[in-house]
């Protein structure tokens, strides 16, 4: 979880906060009169709830759940040119993150009890979780023609829970820039991205939260466009007779065991910077440190930490050099290794 550092701006910038995704958001705007900031902000928060009730893979009346229905009988399903454009780029990513980010593994989510807004011990049968972990859904088992889809595999549901914040994030950048707005901050669930930098000309900064305390370990300065995202363990997870099992499923087995406690990836400036720092956490986090500078190349970022089972903290020479560490920071730091390519 990131947390927004205070500002130092003379005037305070407008501010609003709302609930979407099942996460808290928080929109700062600054440089612009309260009306039209108030009335800009209105528009990204409304494009979140809209997003919100489409791409949620258990909620009725939203277009992803009928999706999900149509694929698990074996009929085409109607897909928009947004929903198209959304689960082509998501076959992007799996691709390369060697199927670690997997989005068509809805079913084994749901097996884990992580479709529902509460967490309850859930033990599900291992057999169940066999089964659907070897039937390997993938965005590739996908075909659109248009705006029909139809797959090949029955086991495949979409759940976008892995992307979303990020691609929100990107979303919420065009819409402000669009409008005129060149100084903003917007949080959605500890995922960041800046604009431009604060009114007293300094950057934007967050707080990465210690994934086992209620305090920052580090913060970082924000450059114009970059976004970063956090994958942990600590908010969405339930613990079982002394186990702790989060919602990063890991699709190679259906496994929800916590191997890391926290993902963290800073990404530049790009048409893609949100969705690619929130996406490439999840194979960072299933990779750990011996394989998370392959998949950090992949995405093209050179800034990742990772916090270990023990707590350790696995930290980039690139990304070391750009985090402000604080009293919270784990005792134990170890470079991580990185690659070019």
């Amino acid at each position: 979880m990131l947390l927004l550092a205070g500002c130092k701006a003379s005037a305070p910038p407008y501010k609003r906060e709302a609930y979407v995704f099942g996460t808290h958001v928080e929109v700062t705007v600054a440089g612009l009169p309260e009306e039209q900031a108030e009335h800009v902000v209105r528009s990204v928060l409304a494009d979140l709830d809209r997003l919100h009730v489409k791409l949620h893979p258990w909620r009725q009346d939203g277009a992803l759940f009928k999706v999900n229905q149509a694929i698990a009988a074996g009929r085409p399903a109607a897909v928009d040119v947004e929903l198209a454009g959304l689960i082509r780029d998501g076959a992007r990513f799996e691709s390369w993150s060697d199927g670690l980010f997997a989005p068509g593994i809805g079913k084994l989510v749901a097996l884990w009890g992580f479709h529902a807004d509460s967490f309850a011990p859930v033990t599900p049968d291992p057999a169940e979780v066999a089964r659907l972990a070897a039937s390997q859904p993938s965005l590739a088992d996908l075909t659109i023609d248009g705006d029909r889809l139809t797959s090949r595999n029955r086991e495949l549901s979409l759940d976008f829970g892995g992307y979303t914040k990020g691609l929100e994030l990107d979303r919420a950048r065009r819409e402000l820039l669009a409008a005129g707005v060149r100084l903003a901050l917007v949080d959605i669930g500890g995922d960041v991205i800046a604009l431009g930098k604060q009114p007293d000309g300094t950057p934007w900064k967050v707080a990465i939260q210690h994934p086992r305390k209620s305090e920052a370990m580090a913060v970082l300065a924000l450059a114009d466009g970059e976004a970063v995202a956090t994958s942990g363990d600590y908010q969405r997870y339930f613990s079982d007779r002394g186990r702790r099992h989060c919602h990063l499923v890991d699709p190679r087995d259906g496994s929800t065991d916590c191997k890391l406690q926290a993902v963290t990836v800073l990404m530049q400036a790009g048409p893609e910077a949100g969705a690619r720092a929130d996406v490439a956490g999840k194979p960072i986090y299933f990779a750990g440190p011996a394989g998370a500078g392959r998949y950090a190349a992949r995405f093209g970022t050179p800034y990742v930490l990772l916090i270990d089972a023990d707590g350790t903290a696995w930290v980039s020479p690139a990304f070391d050099k750009r985090l402000e560490w604080l009293a919270a920071a784990p005792k134990q730091r170890r470079t991580l290794a990185m690659q070019l390519s």
